[in-house]
């Protein structure tokens, strides 16, 4: 399992830290905005929509409306998977 933050505005990927924190500071620095991040987890060995597992504890945002450790919104799972597939090849 590798650790990756999505940057849904900006369409990029920071991946492979101990901690999501960790890939959510660096975007920040370089300029991405909070609510546009979200943390998820790539399973090399996987094929198919579990490549891509939506868990992490800087996704809880209630100020987002995401209460979970998950991703609520469909449309945002999608945009996820979008800049996944385009910047990793699987």
């Amino acid at each position: 399992m590798v650790k990756a933050v999505v940057d849904v505005r900006r369409e990029l990927i920071a991946i492979d830290a101990e901690l999501h924190s960790d890939l959510e500071a660096l975007l920040l620095n370089y300029g991405s905005a909070l609510q546009d991040l979200s943390g998820i987890n790539l399973y090399p060995d996987v094929r198919g929509e579990d490549f891509v597992e939506f868990d992490s504890m800087i996704n809880v945002r209630p100020s987002n409306g995401n209460l979970i450790r998950g991703v609520d919104d469909e449309g945002r799972r999608e945009a996820i998977r979008a800049i996944v597939d385009k910047w990793i090849e699987r």
